[in-house]
């Protein structure tokens, strides 16, 4: 099982390598379900493995030309300030248990993983819909205007907090719908940013979770490694096509989720 999970791990790089997204979004249900780590320990892990991988991902992509550093900067200055004081303060004032319906109590960790499984739903439908002729769309320069992108950055730094989520399948139809960025250059802005919120939302959490750093700085290295090996295999296959494929994984990944919550 333990050598399942390690390979989990590289494949969360890998669909980062390959489609810019989608591996915040399978880290939870690794760390929990085969490392056996508690889902709020987990949100924690997640926030360190997704950030470190997408900022490896994110300045090869800017070595390329493929991050705009405005709107990441106009994004992140409403995401990261949120994810911060989520991982800050609200997290650790969740109680343990929620409450109560007709004689079945709710925990904070079965909350966390029907929600994370709801999650994995409207992103594998993100991605299975997503066109690749967004690739061909004209970047737009008068697009990126602070307040336009207040509320989306708020909600998407909420997710990251509370979910230990990156937010790529939220931030790259933004990104390529809101600023008209070209796909490619949405998947490495989109990078840039995860990695901020992720790393930024990591240090809210020092103090409050016992880190174990010799794992966690393992399955990070695993999971970067994943992400080198994901940009060379992108080269020969199409994204579009990969894309829609991940995203059927992810729909079946979140109805187990859900549903294993809920019976068990």
């Amino acid at each position: 099982m333990e050598v399942i999970a390690y390979l989990a791990a590289a494949f969360i790089g890998i669909s980062l390598g390959l489609i810019g997204g989608g591996g915040s979004i399978l880290t939870m249900p690794v760390l929990v379900y085969l490392f056996g780590i508690s889902p709020l320990l987990a949100t924690s892990y997640s926030l360190f493995i997704v950030g470190s991988t997408s900022l490896i991902g994110a300045i090869n992509n800017y070595r390329k030309g493929q991050v705009n550093l405005k709107a990441a900067l106009f994004f992140g200055a409403a995401s990261i300030i949120t994810v911060f004081a989520t991982r800050k303060f609200i997290v650790p004032a969740i109680p343990e248990h929620l409450f109560t319906i007709a004689g079945y109590a709710v925990s904070s960790g079965l909350a966390t993983m029907v929600f994370f499984g709801v999650l994995m739903l409207m992103a594998s439908i993100s991605m299975i819909k997503s066109k690749s002729k967004d690739e061909l769309d004209q970047e737009c320069k008068d697009c990126i205007k602070f307040f336009k992108l207040l509320g989306y950055g708020v909600a998407i730094g909420l997710v990251t907090g509370l979910l230990g989520a990156g937010g790529g399948f939220l931030l790259i139809p933004a990104l390529v719908f809101l600023l008209k960025l070209p796909m490619k250059k949405a998947i490495g802005t989109s990078l840039l940013i995860i990695a901020l919120n992720s790393l930024i939302g990591f240090v809210g959490d020092l103090g409050h979770f016992d880190i174990q750093w010799k794992f966690l700085l393992s399955v990070s290295a695993i999971a970067i490694t994943g992400l080198l090996v994901g940009n060379l295999i992108s080269k020969r296959i199409a994204g579009a096509q990969l894309k829609k494929g991940f995203g059927l994984f992810v729909l079946i990944m979140g109805i187990y989720i859900i549903v294993k919550e809920i019976l068990t």
